[in-house]
């Protein structure tokens, strides 16, 4: 299956099973606290995404006092990025990365798998600031959508700055050919799948494989999100600035 307009990247059924089983959960760029960026939430079995839960997104407010924004937000995350609430930057220019093979480690950390980078795994560039690759994590489905539409895996590429700032890259996936990046993957997550905090030593991994750096570099800001409740790092929050990308793979 071909990327569709230089969004999404296509994954192999049996590795998008095996993360399927490990947590039940166009490029986006979400600009966050690095506090929220490092910190993935330990409360997930207190909120739910389905719109018609009792603890689903209209409802994360009245959950935890500390996530009372998400009742009130208006720059949430998850967020659905449908046409009409998008409008282009010129002045952002590139979305341009500079990645770089680097030991690293995996681990499963019940709500999601993640690939801590142990050396420098290289950068990327957002208006003239550089982010250093930290770690990559997944979650499927997607926690975001498109024009309504959740895919089914999506990728975090989280980024640290030298002043502290986070920026996440996020790659939508569909099923379809095998993805190599994932494939090398495979193995790995077959010896955690049925061990929540294991974590086992990959070797090198090289974020500039397909299907795990950013595909495009035309940007476009989404700057009016719709009411979804977001994840933050203890539980849902709501504040975050979007960047979805679109035009012609660069690699």
């Amino acid at each position: 299956m071909r990327p569709r307009r230089g969004l999404h990247h296509a994954i192999s059924a049996s590795a998008a099973a095996l993360l399927l089983l490990l947590f039940s959960a166009s490029v986006l760029l979400s600009a966050v606290p690095t506090a929220r960026a490092q910190q993935e939430t330990e409360h997930e079995e207190e909120f739910s995404y389905s719109v018609d839960a009792e603890n689903g997104p209209a409802h994360w407010g009245e959950i935890r006092e500390e996530w009372s924004a998400c009742g009130s937000g208006e720059m949430q995350s998850p967020i659905d990025l449908a046409g009409p609430r998008v409008s282009l930057v010129r002045r952002l220019g590139h979305l341009n990365h500079s990645y770089a093979p680097a030991n690293a480690s995996i681990v499963n950390r019940g709500h999601d798998i993640m690939v801590r980078f142990e050396g420098d795994a290289g950068s990327v560039s957002i208006d003239g600031t550089a982010y250093h690759l930290r770690q990559l994590h997944w979650h499927a489905p997607t926690e975001h959508s498109v024009n309504g539409r959740r895919y089914d895996m999506e990728l975090h590429m989280v980024h640290q700055s030298a002043q502290g700032k986070a920026a996440v890259i996020g790659v939508l996936y569909e099923i379809g050919a095998r993805d190599p990046f994932l494939h090398k993957l495979e193995p790995y997550l077959e010896m955690i799948a049925e061990q929540r905090e294991r974590e086992e030593k990959v070797g090198v991994v090289d974020a500039r494989a397909r299907g795990a750096g950013p595909a495009c570099i035309t940007a476009t800001w989404a700057p009016s999100p719709p009411r979804h409740a977001p994840k933050g790092s203890s539980g849902p929050s709501s504040s975050g600035t979007w960047r979805r990308t679109r035009g012609r793979v660069r690699r």
